[in-house]
């Protein structure tokens, strides 16, 4: 356990890691049995196409994470994208980030500096396993890349037989598996090692292992991943130590029942980065930073500033201009002669300027984002024949995350979930038409024990030109057990019921409906012992919600497929370690529904050697009473997305993208304010910054119309490009580069970030089974800046990114 301070929860994720571990071990056991082949009784699989030279790049191949049917993108009438491993090594995608070049619809602003999960259409997304939901994701650890066999990225809420889902999208990652084509195991073991070295002391160390083994008289296929990463960074007191575990396997039980199981765990230390405070357009344009210290607080002589120390020397986290003569909650009312007569506590002494190193953030010593992730998977699959099938899924993803931050937030979490679903599938063939039809009782239980410490959260007490010292650390909650902002435990349970259906009738109409209810029951309350407003608020409730889904789509000649989608998804609304809120419970706004208008044109041309995808769309929440302002707000987005891939021979690969989103924060343009923290640009009244730097000064953002409402630091327009060509001896070069237009950083569109151009390249060579690959990201050393948690946080707060770096990685193949 990572908490001290913290209540013993269920041993739930120490007895999965166990079974975990002893199956692995088995594995290991049966490596003389290895070249032994399976059955050949396998059902045959639906014949598989391969364009040779397009890093699997060509949506030639059946994805069912999106509507849950057997169906490639060309067939499936929702915007979305796959990215292979090949693209994944070829590119050198190491990090969430990356993925902006290769698919359209996604750009990612900064959660502390955490890639947790992908913005896609200018919103928080989710991410799946094996397309199942796992726990939220914003910024409690970053999403492994290395561990998957294959990213699909589907723009727009989830089907209904996946159950309740964000309105932006997710990321489904598909692990290595342990079969081949038409369904037979491997016939030998194959694998590799790799080492990856470059900027900043990365060192990166990983293996993985698959083929067929036996235990006794039963054959099975299995695949084994481990990485081991202890790796520097490029800004100062942060750093990487992670180890990523990961089995899939997979064995017939009789000749009609499949057993697929494995899981992964991935054990993470690093910190969050809020990257430069005291945010400015000098700063941001110039890199002139204005600095000073705060005036002391800590009379314990212990380097730390407890709640109870700010309180004794007055008021520093202040809303409104109450105690000015220009009362209000805007951020017009203040002046300098407000803040030196009422908060003097607040003005730094020894005031200047500097140039800020880039390297300079806001990550103290010895803060820390740890966390311990477990993810485990058991599927069993029934071919009854005649094309019935029943499949049972049992899921379980659990996390336990620790994060603090000198600067006075700390967090965080102990939750898990457990799912099982039942998926009933039959097809049946007709002289019309093959129809398909999934009935899909469900049932998932979240359990959550969350503590939050934001009351004192003060960015600008630090100089970042000197660091942290007792003037600026505080003493988080985290490390005292006390002085919670909240401080959470509960659970929801959710039982659901999906029908789908899909029928593609011979002259070329493809209908795809589905339709789902849940009734999902929650409960939450806060441990007044633990937080400093002694609230011990409980809410419960239950709650019934419907989900549908209505798509079509038509065969035209030339290899053209237009396609319609409206679809109406609900949510519930849980913050970022999964926890429910106790007054949104009882005030029974706890989930909400988004709805999705949806439709392009794709098309497959060149016997699969181009693939071209255009959509537009319009989604929004249907209500938005209430919102998770971290990870999952009430937002419209409209937008267009154009994607293109195209393997013009066994060298050559290009692809292309376009972006254009229009999102807006409903909940801010229905209030006409939304709450925020007030920086510099802000408070334009305020000739001298320094007077407030050593507390906080918040408010309500006037939204007066849906300009304003615009929600802050994803591009109008975004721009993407790759390519890779391959020599027959083995060279391979390889480039992306994606075009962001300048943005604002916080709602009050206040500071601009400049636009900027990100080139990266790679170049490769396989000799044998040895590959050497070298990688330069950020190729043309842009400047730029990514915008962090816009709504509350953007005035104050951005993130310098990373200049030019590389990284090389040698590869064994066997």
């Amino acid at each position: 356990m990572l908490y001290p301070n913290k209540p013993a929860q269920s041993a739930a994720p120490r007895g999965l890691v166990k079974g975990l571990a002893l199956l692995l071990g088995c594995t290991a056991l049966t490596v003389p049995a290895f070249a032994q082949e399976a059955p050949a009784d396998e059902q045959p699989a639906k014949e598989e196409i391969v364009v040779v030279g397009s890093l699997g790049a060509l949506p030639v191949k059946d994805v069912g994470s999106i509507f849950g049917f057997d169906k490639n993108l060309v067939e499936t009438p929702r915007s979305a994208s796959t990215i292979s491993k090949e693209q994944l090594e070829r590119f050198g995608v190491s990090e969430i980030y990356d993925l902006v070049a290769q698919a359209p619809g996604t750009f990612t602003n900064s959660f502390f500096g955490v890639g947790g999960a992908l913005d896609i259409r200018g919103t928080p997304g989710e991410v799946y396993f094996r397309g199942v939901r796992r726990l939220d994701n914003p910024g409690n650890y970053p999403t492994p890349i290395g561990a998957s066999d294959r990213i699909d990225i589907v723009r727009g809420p989830a089907s209904p037989i996946y159950g309740p889902s964000k309105t932006g999208g997710y990321m489904n990652f598909v692990p290595k598996s342990a079969r081949v084509a038409k369904g037979k195991y491997m016939d030998n073991p194959e694998g590799q090692i790799s080492y990856t070295g470059g900027s900043w002391s990365k060192s990166v160390l990983s293996a993985e292992l698959r083929g067929p083994g036996k235990l006794g008289s039963q054959a099975f296929g299995y695949s084994l991943y481990a990485e081991v990463e202890d790796s520097g960074s490029y800004y100062r007191n942060m750093s990487t130590k992670q180890t990523i575990l990961q089995g899939s396997f997979d064995t017939d039980l009789t000749p009609n029942l499949r057993l697929e199981f494995g899981g992964m765990y991935q054990n993470y230390k690093g910190q969050q980065n809020g990257g430069w405070n005291r945010l400015t357009q000098d700063l941001v344009d110039n890199g002139t930073y204005i600095t000073g210290s705060a005036k002391p607080l800590d009379t314990s002589g212990d380097g730390k500033i407890s709640p109870d120390e700010f309180d004794a020397a007055g008021s520093f986290g202040v809303f409104g201009t109450f105690a000015c003569d220009n009362k209000g909650v805007g951020p017009a009312g203040w002046t300098d002669a407000c803040l030196k007569a009422n908060f003097p506590q607040l003005a730094l002494t020894g005031v200047g300027t500097a140039k800020l190193d880039r390297r300079n953030t806001l990550t103290g010593p010895n803060d820390k984002l740890w966390n311990k992730s477990t993810t485990a998977y058991m599927d069993l699959i029934w071919d009854l024949g005649n094309d019935l099938e029943i499949k049972n899924q049992l899921f379980y993803d659990g996390y336990d995350n620790i994060n603090e931050n000198a600067y006075g937030f700390s967090q965080f979490h102990n939750s898990y979930v457990i799912e099982d679903k039942i998926v009933l599938s039959k097809k049946f063939t007709t002289n019309v038409g093959k129809f398909s039809v999934q009935l899909s009782p469900s049932v998932r239980y979240t359990d959550f024990l969350h503590g939050d410490d934001f009351d004192y959260e003060y960015f600008h007490r630090v100089d970042l030109t000197k660091g942290y010292d007792a003037l600026s650390t505080r003493l988080l909650s985290t490390q005292s057990g006390k002085d919670y902002s909240s401080y959470l435990r509960g659970y929801y349970t959710d039982f659901g019921f999906a029908g789908l259906t899909d029928l593609d009738f011979d002259f070329g109409l493809d209908l795809t409906l589905g339709a789902r209810y849940d009734n999902i029951k929650g409960k939450s309350s806060s441990d007044a012992t633990r937080t400093r407003s002694k609230n011990g608020d409980v809410g419960q409730d239950t709650k019934g919600v419907w989900s549908w889904s209505a798509s079509a789509n038509y065969r035209l000649p030339f290899g053209l497929v237009p396609y319609a989608t409206i679809s109406r998804q609900s949510v519930v609304i849980a913050g970022q370690g999964a926890e429910l809120d106790p007054g949104n419970l009882k005030g029974k706004t706890w989930t909400t529904a988004s709805k999705l208008y949806e439709g392009g044109i794709k098309g497959s041309f060149l016997n699969n050697r181009l693939y071209a995808a255009v959509s537009v769309y319009k989604q929004s929440r249907v209500d938005f009473n209430a919102q998770s302002i971290t990870v999952n707000q009430a937002v419209e987005t409209r937008g267009l997305e154009a994607e293109m891939r195209w393997s013009v021979d066994k060298h050559f690969l290009v692809t292309g993208a376009y972006t254009r989103t229009n999102v807006y924060n409903l909940t801010g343009l229905n209030d006409g304010s939304l709450f925020s923290f007030f920086g510099v640009g802000d408070l334009t009244n305020v000739k001298d910054p320094s007077l407030y730097f050593g507390g906080q000064l918040f408010g309500l953002v006037p939204v007066a119309n849906k300009n304003q409402s615009r929600r802050a630091g994803i591009p109008k327009d975004l721009f993407s490009a790759t390519a890779t060509y391959s020599f027959d001896n083995g060279l391979a070069f390889a480039g992306s580069v994606s075009h962001v237009p300048s943005v604002f950083s916080g709602q009050s569109q206040a500071i601009r970030l400049p636009a900027y151009t990100l080139v990266d390249g790679s170049v490769s060579y396989t000799k044998g089974p040895w590959l050497f690959r070298a990688v330069v990201k950020n190729l043309t050393n842009a400047k730029y800046f990514r915008a962090n948690f816009t709504e509350l946080f953007g005035g104050t707060i951005a993130l310098p990114e990373r200049p030019r770096s590389w990284q090389a990685s040698v590869v064994y193949k066997f």
